[in-house]
């Protein structure tokens, strides 16, 4: 069984309370209400006002329909928040040098689905035969190496190796390696 609220007209950037909408998506209704009471944000409070209607909404439905729901089994299957009009919240903020800097002051609307339905395991491959198969996770390259390579340019080409002038009377370790090889100067 399902039940949604809504909150409208709440005050606040959609952009802010969706930070909080994020933090219950997914999680019991207890978990949910834990979270927003101690939540320092602004939105928090309508927020948590939202989920406790819509429990009373599941509530009520159940009632209605005659049958028997516990609260603690509900947890939030879909949480959204929508922007609100601006329109008769803009207001004006005084600014240097006599100029006045127009502010609008935002609305959001929160919309919360709450469900007792069995929550949707994680999806698993599969093979043509029906097998569920362990994917494994791709493990991302090295920071150097790919960063420099999607350049190109001097970044991906190899650097030249330095070599020691030679000395007379000495031999050097690597002349006999390098006689073949031109050396190369930057």
């Amino acid at each position: 069984m399902e039940s949604t609220a809504s909150a409208k007209y709440l005050r606040g950037s959609a952009q802010k309370a969706r930070l909080v909408v994020d933090m219950i998506r997914g999680k019991d209704v207890n978990q949910a209400l834990a979270i927003l009471r101690y939540a320092n944000k602004r939105a928090a409070t309508g927020i948590e006002k939202c989920v406790r209607s819509a429990v009373a909404n599941a509530n009520e439905a159940a009632e209605k329909a005659n049958i028997a729901i516990d609260p603690d089994d509900l947890w939030v299957k879909t949480a959204f928040v929508d922007r609100g009009p601006t329109k008769n919240r803009r207001r004006v903020r005084p600014a240097p040098q006599g100029r006045a800097y127009r502010e609008q002051r935002h609305f959001c609307h929160i919309t919360i689905l709450l469900s007792n339905d069995d929550r949707p395991a994680p999806k698993a491959a599969r093979h043509g035969d029906g097998k569920n198969v362990k994917v494994a996770e791709a493990k991302p390259a090295k920071l150097a190496e790919s960063k420099g390579r999607k350049r190109g340019g001097a970044a991906a080409a190899p650097r030249a190796k330095k070599v020691a002038p030679k000395v007379e009377g000495r031999k050097n370790k690597n002349a006999d390696a390098n006689d073949g090889e031109k050396k190369t100067t930057k």
